[in-house]
């Protein structure tokens, strides 16, 4: 484990994991919740979640651009964009949003043209692969090819099998057991 790693799962051990009683985006029921935008944000923890993210991302062929559907996934490609750039790997990041927008250009996917190019949809944690999904989607429908779908924290219910389902490599930075928690 790198100590890059090792850093961050400290960080979403202390700051990002809540008990309690959740509903999740997929109305699921949980006795803990993940929110990872309370250290993707933190100038601390998001340049470890860039180098962790382009570690996994590193043996991915010919990818020039990474994002994921806002809100979360935004803060992770932009990790992943400086981090990579201080390396001298050229990722450019989008922003994929929910619905495409009802004025100006109209576009759902936000950023560099990616008509043709291999793309990674990021997220920050995946329950079910409905967001990552989705962005996939609407990635195509521009013309880009998903070279992978990759994850800081794995749920570790579902979403790896449902992506992989889809035809999309899945890749995940960090799962449960690395928390301490279980599904």
């Amino acid at each position: 484990m790198t100590h890059a790693r090792e850093q961050l799962i400290d960080h979403i051990k202390a700051d990002a994991v809540f008990h309690g009683d959740f509903t999740l985006t997929s109305g699921k029921q949980a006795s803990y919740y993940i929110d990872l935008r309370k250290v993707s944000l933190d100038h601390r923890v998001a340049p470890l979640i860039g180098q962790v993210m382009t570690d996994l991302i590193a043996d991915v062929a010919d990818v020039v651009a990474v994002g994921g559907l806002t809100m979360g996934a935004d803060p992770i490609a932009t990790a992943v964009l400086h981090q990579a750039a201080a390396r001298g790997i050229a990722y450019d990041a989008f922003v994929v949003r929910k619905e495409p927008k009802d004025h100006g250009r109209g576009r759902q996917v936000e950023g560099p043209d990616v008509r043709g190019k291999r793309v990674i949809v990021l997220e920050d944690t995946s329950t079910t692969g409905g967001s990552p999904l989705k962005a996939a989607e609407a990635l195509e429908r521009e013309g880009a090819v998903i070279a992978a779908v990759a994850v800081v924290v794995d749920r570790d219910t579902g979403a790896k099998e449902k992506i992989e389902a889809a035809g999309y490599p899945y890749l995940a930075a960090i799962g449960l057991a690395d928390l301490g928690l279980s599904a």
